[in-house]
């Protein structure tokens, strides 16, 4: 985990995704942004790429597509999955 001056807390976006329960494990997550179905603000991100509160983060499935808004950071590994609203809002 990294500290930014301007907001607060930052992480990789593959730790997010699943410290946040948005993949299962993280070698899922790396797997989704390897193959390019991975944005974050409308970019197409690599694994090492730091999400910061504000960001919008997409995720491309088969059949639909999911958008997500950083809320906040966690500041632990893995949180449950009944805290998820506490750092990601489901947009779309």
């Amino acid at each position: 985990m990294f500290k930014n001056k301007v907001n607060g807390t930052i992480l990789r976006i593959d730790k997010f995704l699943n410290s946040v329960n948005l993949t299962k494990r993280r070698t899922v997550a790396q797997d989704m942004i390897g193959e390019g179905v991975v944005y974050v603000n409308g970019k197409a991100v690599k694994p090492s790429k730091n999400v910061a509160v504000g960001d919008i983060i997409t995720l491309v499935y088969l059949e639909k597509e999911m958008k997500y808004e950083v809320l906040d950071i966690p500041t632990i590994k893995s949180t449950p999955k009944s805290q998820q609203h506490l750092y990601v809002k489901e947009l779309s």
